[in-house]
């Protein structure tokens, strides 16, 4: 039984109260990986008690639809617990997605990582 190490999927960075998430891969498409992504971000909202989630995803050029879900179900978790999710930097082509699903409806997102933070 080999233990690899865990590749870092995502960078975290506490800015005050804010948690600033950058996603590394810039395709985030195989079941297994967004199921990974999906835990850590849950993590951090039901072990490490962050409230306050900005994702960054500058990074980011592609995205499955069971990534939007992962989506939706931490807007759900951190709204249980008076918290807030907000959207950051995604491209032109991710945008689209988010509006025909009528997800730039539920998700606050905003242009950039400044405008992210006092968003909060």
């Amino acid at each position: 039984m080999s233990s690899q190490p865990r590749r870092q999927r995502l960078v975290v960075e506490d800015i005050g109260d804010v948690t600033v998430v950058n996603f590394v891969d810039k395709k985030i498409l195989d079941e297994q990986n967004i199921q990974m992504i999906g835990d850590d971000l849950f993590r951090l909202v039901d072990e490490l008690g962050r409230r306050k989630l900005l994702l960054n995803f500058s990074n980011v050029e592609f995205m499955s639809s069971a990534a939007l879900g992962k989506l939706i179900r931490l807007h759900q978790r951190l709204a249980q617990v008076q918290g807030k999710l907000i959207l950051c930097n995604i491209s032109k082509a991710i945008l689209e997605i988010f509006t025909l699903t009528k997800l730039d409806k539920m998700l606050k997102i905003v242009k950039d990582e400044a405008t992210g933070l006092n968003s909060f």
